[in-house]
């Protein structure tokens, strides 16, 4: 490159080149063009910025902590159990109250089991049995009660019977009841208090009310207008999320409860409300399916004169609870600000060049408008004393 190439190209560094505009005077054009801007200008203030407050920083990392507590008692009277008073010691698991807890709506008893030997249940196929060989002693019965004897147990002249166990005996032999013990249970309450933080803003909040009337927890209920009562109806819970509590309550169910914190930091803490949403989470469309319910078992323990012990089996059937706790918080930033009108500003180009393709090349005039857009201009150099031109196009 020659000594005026590169002065050239120096002084073209310090050049300010803009563009060249050309103004078309077709009012279908304009008109879409207009449009285009309002939709742009109408999609970045509303959907953008008051819909989804894209001028804020946003934090949903949020901390949750979950403590509930069941208040209730009920009576009952029946051959396994006698007369019984149930309170929240006997009906709660855990007792302590975490996120997730279990209420006891209905129960199938197996009093005074001992360690012994007895047949197997005839409701497990892997006990079924039609001489000694087909119960080899000390092999487990799968999905039973016990280890094999080596004895298979039949009833009268009956072929075929069941493998004798050792085993908690008698074995549970009741199938699923058809009415809840436990039907009151549709009036006791749950308080479940929920503790957030959000660590980005440093905003903290609960969902009871701030008051310092002791009585206010013993008198009211939670309901659409009196949100920051957390004290729950538990057939009033069931009833939210479409279903029937004594109907739930024979078989047992999954009931999930959601608390959703969307909170506007921009506005005062009193407007940062909880809002609460009951599913049911089983599958409650198949009544008779083997997936429908929910249920474990448990045992007390005891020990006789003689100092043998025995116990008592419960299956219980009931109503488990999940609380699930999320949420987001917001808070005005310039840096998403900029942001975002930036990327406003930008859609505006869109619009120009989506009108610019309309103008050049799909409308009957295309070729004119194409010629005022484009410019062609000629270079010229002398070759034996004479200028020969060529086109450019720019």
């Amino acid at each position: 490159m020659g000594q005026a190439g590169c002065k050239g190209l120096y002084q073209s560094l310090l050049d300010y080149k803009t563009e060249k505009y050309v103004i078309a005077k077709n009012k279908k054009v304009g008109l879409l063009y207009r449009l285009l801007q309002v939709s742009i200008l109408t999609y970045l203030v509303v959907w953008v910025f008051l819909v989804k407050k894209c001028y804020q920083d946003t934090d949903t990392s949020l901390q949750s902590s979950i403590i509930t507590k069941v208040k209730g008692v009920t009576f009952t009277n029946t051959s396994e159990l006698g007369e019984r008073l149930w309170d929240v010691v006997d009906y709660v698991v855990p007792p302590q109250g975490e996120n997730v807890f279990f209420v006891v709506t209905n129960l199938v008893v197996t009093p005074n089991q001992r360690q012994d030997t007895c047949a197997e249940s005839e409701r497990i196929p892997d006990a079924l049995c039609h001489e000694d060989s087909d119960c080899p002693p000390g092999k487990p019965v799968v999905a039973g009660n016990g280890v094999r004897s080596g004895r298979c147990l039949r009833a009268g002249s009956a072929q075929k019977g069941t493998c004798e166990i050792f085993a908690w005996c008698p074995v549970e032999t009741k199938s699923r009841p058809v009415k809840p013990l436990l039907g009151e249970a549709e009036d006791f309450t749950v308080y479940i208090k929920n503790f957030i933080r959000f660590p980005k803003f440093n905003f903290s909040k609960t969902n009871v009310l701030d008051t310092r009337d002791k009585t206010f927890l013993k008198s009211c209920k939670f309901g659409p207008k009196n949100p920051y009562c957390p004290i729950f109806r538990l057939g009033s819970v069931v009833s939210w999320t479409g279903s029937n509590f004594r109907e739930m309550a024979v078989q047992g169910g999954v009931i999930g409860i959601q608390i959703e914190w969307d909170c506007d930091l921009d506005r005062p803490p009193s407007e940062c409300n909880p809002r609460y949403y009951f599913n049911r989470l089983d599958n409650r469309f198949s009544e008779n399916s083997i997936s429908s319910g929910y249920n474990f078992r448990f045992a007390k323990y005891y020990r006789d004169a003689a100092g043998v012990e025995f116990r008592t089996l419960f299956k219980a059937y009931g109503i488990r609870f999940d609380v699930m706790v999320n949420g987001k918080a917001g808070k005005f930033s310039i840096i998403p600000t900029i942001i975002n009108v930036g990327s406003g500003v930008a859609l505006m180009g869109v619009g120009s060049f989506f009108c610019d393709l309309v103008l050049i090349y799909f409308i009957k005039k295309s070729n004119f408008y194409r010629d005022k857009k484009y410019e062609e201009v000629r270079s010229g150099h002398q070759e034996n004393g004479k200028v020969t031109v060529e086109p450019l196009q720019l």
